[in-house]
């Protein structure tokens, strides 16, 4: 008798073609993915030269005169003009409004994360009638457009006697910061261990001591990166202090200061001040982004990690 061949079960019972079937389809799959890769690095590239070059600009622009920035703006300066730097700074006290806003950032900040940390974490790991209601009371911040309250914002803040203070612009700063700081940190909070909760609490810890030395050094990394976006939010801030500090112009901070040399470039001309108070305005903030950026980095994948 002839022998005869059996097939494997897994074989006899796979329809013709369906391997080849699959791997085309996995093949399809696969350009697809690459299509799509392709197309988020265009984008991001596009979106590069479009932050990038406008910053350039500036930077070459304050070392330039008035006649260089008009007739050669996209080629170097013929010499480093330092000078337009220390006008800018004393002629247009940008140097006075640079503190201010070191002064008013650094405090806002603070009670942000002072206020934001300890709401954000009653919120996330207590449970009390309420806590949705409230949770969802800051959230709801987020959908609110700053320029829609400006009006009732100066009478309340002018019948509490804080308007053209230093005050009244922190504590606006803070109020307005909350509803990012909560939503961001009561998410990152949830992520932490209780075993590690009930441990402090079981050595004695009180909910204050638990707080601050245990859970809060645990949320680091999370503190940082909401802090950095605070920090760069609210230093360029204008709506806010051109509203609440429009009658005092010593405590204006920096975006008043660059909005007014702005108006007055166009009697005066001094454009190369213009571009080097700008340049002042904007190092801080991406000297601080350069540091931390892992940081950044850090806080906002740890939390999807945990």
């Amino acid at each position: 008798m002839a022998a005869q061949t059996t097939l494997p079960p897994a074989a006899a019972d796979t329809p013709p073609g369906r391997p080849a079937a699959r791997t085309r389809r996995g093949r399809g799959e696969h350009h697809e993915v690459r299509l799509f890769s392709g197309l988020g690095q265009v984008a991001l590239a596009v979106w590069a030269v479009i932050v990038i070059v406008p910053i350039l600009w500036t930077f070459l622009a304050a070392f330039k005169n008035t006649g260089e920035i008009f007739s050669s703006p996209w080629t170097l300066p013929a010499e480093l003009r330092w000078e337009n730097f220390g006008r800018a700074w004393t002629k247009a006290h940008v140097g006075r409004y640079f503190l201010n806003s070191v002064f008013v950032v650094s405090c806002s900040t603070f009670g942000t994360m002072l206020f934001g940390s300890m709401a954000a974490y009653v919120l996330a790991r207590y449970k009390f009638r309420g806590n949705r209601a409230i949770y969802y009371l800051f959230v709801s911040g987020l959908a609110f457009p700053v320029f829609l309250a400006l009006v009732p914002l100066f009478f309340v803040v002018r019948n509490l006697g804080l308007l053209d203070t230093h005050t009244g612009v922190i504590l606006v700063y803070i109020a307005y910061s909350l509803p990012f700081t909560i939503f961001f940190l009561a998410a990152f909070f949830r992520t932490l261990p209780n075993s590690v909760a009930e441990a402090g609490m079981i050595d004695g810890c009180s909910h204050t001591r638990l707080f601050f030395q245990v859970m809060l050094p645990m949320a680091k990394p999370g503190l940082i990166s909401v802090a950095i976006f605070n920090i760069i939010g609210q230093w360029a801030q204008y709506q806010l202090p051109l509203v609440l500090l429009s009658n005092a112009k010593d405590k204006w901070v920096l975006t008043q200061g660059i909005a007014d040399i702005s108006v007055n470039a166009g009697y005066e001309a001094d454009w190369s001040g213009l571009f080097a108070a700008l340049t002042i305005a904007i190092l801080p903030m991406i000297i601080v982004y350069a540091i931390f950026q892992r940081q950044i980095q850090s806080g906002l994948t740890s939390g999807a990690v945990k």
